[in-house]
């Protein structure tokens, strides 16, 4: 893999993670069209994802350093929330632990892809009435509760968006809309609990980093410096877009970007 390469998978890496569209998808379909090869798989993958996590600890850092004085402080309402996280992180630890070898090869299956997006696209078509739902509710001082029920079912959604072509922004800010959160804490409870899951799959390659070639290892360094500028401003135009009440309207999107990609790789014999 090239530094140019490298550049563009990262730039596409930090727009498409925040935005609902699944940014392993977009990685597996741009290495797809271009013919790129020796991208590190799954720790290229975790590279760029380690990026972005940045990118959300800069963004979420007064609500992180609340957190963290809370905790310290034992405050219940900082320990529930961290309670709540460590159970949403659960699914996805199961699955990635006794599935690592299956999800990395679906890295390298155009049409999985393809289809995953399709996936996609009808989750995040949900929120065109859970999202008014879950304002409403705001409004009239009813908001949902970040409850045990709800931590577990966002977790699932988050371990299933582990394959590439399901988006975890979306799949999991779709389930915690669904179950009653305002848009601001669904998102804000998506991200921070995305800390923790990639953080876990970042300390799970390292082992892999010791058989990497230097040129390898500049390619992901490369590609995770522009993951980060990227991702940067992706998270600050998500938030806005989805007080917007318009989330569902990426459906379209990934519907166009699946079947295209879907038929080309069918034409191609990809």
């Amino acid at each position: 893999m090239s530094h140019a390469e490298a550049l563009w998978l990262g730039i596409i890496q930090g727009l498409t993670e925040f935005f609902p569209v699944s940014s392993s998808g977009h990685l597996v379909i741009f290495k797809s069209l271009f013919g790129i090869q020796g991208t590190g798989g799954l720790l290229f993958e975790v590279a760029v994802h380690v990026a972005t996590l940045l990118a959300i600890a800069i963004y979420y850092r007064a609500r992180i350093a609340s957190l963290v004085v809370g905790v310290l402080s034992r405050k219940p309402e900082a320990l529930h929330y961290l309670g709540m996280l460590a159970l949403g992180t659960l699914p996805a630890v199961l699955i990635g632990l006794s599935a690592r070898g299956f999800i990395e090869r679906q890295f390298e299956n155009p049409v999985f892809t393809g289809l995953a997006l399709l996936v996609t696209g009808g989750i995040l078509w949900t929120t065109r009435r859970t999202a008014p739902r879950a304002r409403e509710e705001l409004s009239q001082g009813r908001p949902g509760v970040l409850g045990w029920r709800v931590a577990l079912w966002v977790g699932c959604g988050q371990a299933l968006a582990i394959l590439p072509g399901i988006s975890r922004s979306g799949t999991t800010v779709a389930i915690a809309l669904a179950l009653g959160l305002a848009p601001a804490a669904a998102a804000e409870f998506s991200f921070l609990l995305g800390i923790i899951a990639i953080s876990g799959a970042a300390v799970l390659t390292f082992p892999d980093l010791a058989g990497a070639g230097s040129q390898e290892i500049s390619g992901l360094v490369y590609g995770s410096a522009t993951a980060l500028v990227a991702g940067l401003a992706a998270l600050w135009a998500f938030v806005r877009m989805l007080e917007s009440g318009r989330f569902y309207l990426f459906a379209a999107y990934v519907w166009v970007v699946g079947s295209l990609f879907l038929l080309w790789t069918l034409l191609s014999g990809a």
